[in-house]
């Protein structure tokens, strides 16, 4: 009998209030519809976390270069959770687009799924054969309110089935009055 899929949505970059003065509606109808909900940093104010922890049934994230004292006090900067036998890592900041994933198959090299932000950009590529780590999943959702050059603000949703990640989809994020 095939296993129930635990549904995963991937955030980052959030900048409430900079960029956004909330996370738009459609977000948060995501997180409701998570059974994990990852955060890969720049949340811009204890605020978010609080409310996505009060929101969430189950949240992992890590504080980013934006955050200030308080958030990083309270989150990683690396965080590691493992669902239905998946390693996911996450972290924020993963350095230039170039040789990305071979710097991060050597930094992350036990993990199947690496989570992560700062660049505003979606990613989604995986380590070749030649690394540390071959088959590690590089995944960046991009940014729900602040696109940057990108044509639109977006969020990743994910699940884990059978031990494997599965139906990984770059969702474009509709804006708000």
């Amino acid at each position: 009998m095939p296993s129930t899929p635990v549904r995963l949505l991937l955030l980052a970059d959030t900048h409430v209030p900079r960029r956004a003065r909330a996370l738009p509606a459609q977000v948060w109808q995501a997180v409701e519809a998570a059974d994990v909900v990852f955060h890969a940093g720049d949340w811009q104010v204890p605020e978010v976390l609080d409310e996505l922890q009060a929101r969430a049934r189950r949240l992992v994230g890590v504080w980013g270069n934006n955050d200030g004292e308080e958030l990083r006090r309270r989150l990683p900067e690396i965080a590691r959770v493992e669902i239905e036998g998946v390693r996911f890592a996450i972290t924020h900041e993963t350095g230039a687009a170039r040789g990305r994933e071979q710097r991060m198959a050597t930094a992350f090299p036990e993990d199947d799924v690496l989570v992560f932000g700062h660049s505003h950009i979606p990613w989604d590529s995986v380590a070749g054969e030649a690394t540390a780590n071959p088959g590690l999943r590089l995944l960046n959702p991009g940014s729900p309110t602040d696109r940057r050059r990108q044509p639109e603000c977006t969020l990743m949703t994910a699940a884990v089935q059978g031990g494997r990640l599965v139906e990984v989809r770059l969702v474009a994020v509709d804006r708000e009055p």
